[in-house]
């Protein structure tokens, strides 16, 4: 029987980064483990049971539990994710068309027609940054689906601070501050962007992301200020820069396993949307997802009071032996055979992403990613010699390079 020690609070964390959180609990081995953090105590726990233990707002809230850092950089201040309850639920209602096929076709769409136009592009170069160059193209794709206005010469610097919010958010120092300006920025020029579309003075297209923002109303009936319509513009459009490092762990990943191209362009949707998931799965992003226990908590024999954190061990799950056979092997085969359960894979979180805090453009990445990466499989070029380690002391992660091609004419 496992032993209930209290570990104390870890300052190793920056220094093991994703793997802070699983080797603990490895030594414990269990699934869940005691532990202080930021001298608070906290229950640590993994598992699809324990997925639904986290999301159940009987036992979890999420407000007052994202630290301020978080919320400068990658959410906002008053955020959906900051919510819970019925107005978490209300204002969510603004994010659940984004679970609907349409508009999960239609950002793959707009996408891909960036990635085409920005190819002959990457030919006139040496090299190419995938990871830098694939920013720009979302950036560019997803701001068309979402009917937000963008000039040539505001890609770059749009796309550099989008990138910047979910580089810095997890870190101190230059990133976390070039994260904070960031997120001031396009919070300012969002905001105004909703102030001019309210005057009359821009037109945002029927029914898009932008024209229902703007229109959105909170569980009171009053219409959100620019300010956090800005934060929720920012919070479809910013989530899909996050497939900048999904991409180049693909790209990765393909050098690696070469024959994987060939399926890709070969084997049809099912093979893609299976590559997609195994590189969701395998690659680390999230390392794990915190909450604020409601009540005096018990879970497995362990005890967290009132006021304590929950954490939700993201990468452990993801890579726990008990739910994948080889997990530390890069198989996408694994998910030919049987699609992912709801609660066990949780890169973007566990739970029904419709009334839950599960991310609701969770399909719209899985579409996005499978799209994109069928295209990187059909583009020729090679990988010239470059640092392709990827670092688990930094978070999130990517491969040391920015995943470095060579596209040929």
């Amino acid at each position: 029987m496992a032993s209930r020690r209290l570990v104390p609070e870890s300052l190793a964390l920056p220094a093991e980064g994703y793997a802070w959180l699983p080797d603990l609990m490895r030594a414990e081995g269990d699934t869940a483990l005691n532990l202080r953090v930021l001298g608070r105590p906290a229950l640590a726990v993994r598992g699809p049971d324990a997925v639904r233990f986290f999301y159940d707002e009987d036992h979890v809230r999420r407000h007052g539990a994202l630290p301020g850092p978080v919320l400068r950089t990658l959410f906002g201040h008053g955020a959906v994710h900051t919510l819970d309850g019925e107005e978490h639920r209300h204002r969510k209602s603004f994010f659940l068309p984004l679970l609907e096929t349409d508009a999960v076709k239609g950002s793959a769409e707009h996408v891909v027609t960036a990635w085409d136009e920005a190819v002959p592009r990457w030919r006139a170069r040496p090299d190419v940054v995938l990871f830098d160059a694939v920013s720009r193209v979302i950036t560019r794709g997803v701001c068309r689906w979402a009917g937000v206005p963008l000039t040539e010469d505001e890609q770059e610097p749009t796309a550099r601070d989008l990138v910047a919010m979910v580089d810095g958010f997890a870190t101190a120092g230059p990133r976390h501050w070039r994260a904070r300006q960031a997120r001031a920025r396009q919070e300012r020029r969002f905001a105004d962007l909703v102030t001019s579309v309210r005057s009359g003075a821009v037109h945002a297209p029927a029914d898009s992301v932008l024209d229902r923002v703007c229109r959105h109303r909170d569980a009171s009936g009053a219409e959100l200020t620019p300010g956090t319509a800005a934060v929720e513009l920012l919070n479809v459009v910013r989530p899909a820069t996050a497939l900048s490092w999904f991409v180049a762990f693909a790209a990765h990943a393909l050098h690696r396993r070469p024959e994987l191209r060939e399926r890709l362009r070969s084997d049809g949707t099912a093979f893609a949307t299976a590559f997609a998931h195994e590189v969701r799965r395998f690659y680390p992003f999230a390392p794990f997802l915190g909450g604020e226990a409601v009540t005096d908590l018990t879970w497995q024999g362990r005890h967290v009071p009132a006021g304590g954190l929950v954490l939700l061990d993201v990468y452990g799950q993801n890579h726990d032996e008990r739910l994948w056979k080889d997990p530390y092997a890069f198989r996408p085969e694994r998910f030919l055979d049987q699609p992912p359960g709801r609660d066990e894979l949780i890169p973007q979180g566990g739970a029904d992403p419709r009334t839950g805090h599960r991310c609701p453009g969770e399909a719209m990445t899985v579409g996005i990613l499978e799209t994109l990466s069928r295209r990187l499989a059909g583009l020729d070029y090679e990988v010239p010699p470059q640092d392709l380690t990827i670092p688990l002391n930094r978070i999130p992660t990517r491969p040391r390079s920015g995943m470095i091609i060579r596209p040929l004419a």
